[in-house]
């Protein structure tokens, strides 16, 4: 039946979106295939209301009216177009949550363009490889960028985003609850920030090519090719961006997405019963305060102006 089709089309779902398809080309062709789904069901038999109505009299030549029982459909229960009911309130909790995401993010030393991507206009080209022959290496270079110095600017450009998380979070850090959040990863942002790293690593380095793994919230596609770039910079060098794939956004991962053969009415209804345990779980622990947590006094900070800079281990402006 519809209505039960549609009963269980509140909640949340994750889909995995293809390279290069548009986020809105792809939130129609979802729709699309929900509204295909509804209506290929069976609708169901209109609800049936006694009415009295006036009529003829039976047996009477006279054009008398006397009130007759009939019954005639209500327009209440029938089927309407709608998106994923109280799913829309989740999208809303899950906002507010500030829940991070994280990133494998590829980038390609030696050169710059104008918008941090490989395909860009070319800015820039510089070395990162070989820059010495010496005897006691056998006659081969050596690399001035190494893997232990793109390591020490991952922990600087963490270190730097923690301090910043705690500064927006507005918590007093002397209460033993508010210490329990943040060994637990539980701080988070009061208001809309600029872009937090609450982790970073590097899972590859084979220059000209390394690879990535950023944990972070608030963040856009360009602040995280710019984050690569101010890397290259960072290690005497240049780079771009040329690949940055979500692997995670809050609770739902990849293993949770549902594949473009799956944008069907069943597996929608599917994975979004299969989440929503998980999802009022999450949600419930990310929007409740820790007891006893105490807010520092002190004026509203400007959320969307200034944050840490990403490569230089200190505060400063960000440009988006």
């Amino acid at each position: 039946m519809a209505s039960a089709g549609l009963a269980r089309l509140h909640g949340l779902f994750a889909v995995y979106k293809p390279p290069g398809l548009k986020w809105k080309h792809l939130r129609d062709t979802v729709e699309l295939q929900l509204l295909k789904g509804l209506n290929a069901e069976k609708p169901p038999a209109p609800e049936q209301h006694v009415r009295f109505l006036p009529g003829p009299m039976e047996g009477s030549e006279k054009k008398e009216l006397t009130l007759t029982v009939t019954s005639v459909p209500t327009l209440v229960d029938h089927p309407l177009v709608l998106g994923v009911g109280h799913g829309r309130k989740l999208l809303t909790d899950m906002y507010n949550a500030h829940l991070t995401k994280e990133y494998t993010v590829r980038g390609l030393l030696g050169k710059a363009t104008d918008d941090f991507c490989e395909d860009g206009r070319l800015v820039e080209k510089t070395t990162y490889g070989e820059i010495a022959q010496e005897p006691s290496m056998g006659g081969r270079g050596c690399y001035h960028v190494t893997r232990e110095k793109l390591d020490r600017i991952l922990a600087l450009i963490q270190g730097s985003h923690q301090k910043a998380l705690v500064m927006y979070s507005n918590l007093d850090l002397q209460t033993q609850e508010a210490y329990e959040m943040a060994v637990s990863g539980l701080i988070r942002p009061m208001n809309k920030s600029p872009m937090l790293i609450t982790g970073i690593r590097c899972l590859q380095f084979a220059p000209p090519e390394f690879l990535l793994e950023v944990q972070c919230m608030h963040e856009t596609q360009k602040q995280l090719r710019r984050l690569v770039h101010e890397i290259g910079l960072e290690l005497k060098s240049t780079a771009v961006c040329s690949q940055v794939r979500r692997t995670r956004d809050g609770f739902f991962t990849l293993d949770d997405a549902l594949l473009r053969t799956q944008w069907d009415l069943p597996s929608i209804q599917g994975a979004i019963q299969a989440a929503a345990p998980r999802v009022a779980a999450e949600l419930e622990k990310s929007l409740r305060p820790g007891p006893g947590t105490q807010l520092l006094p002190g004026p509203g900070r400007p959320w969307d102006s200034e944050g840490p800079n990403s490569a230089l281990g200190q505060e400063g402006q960000v440009r988006h």
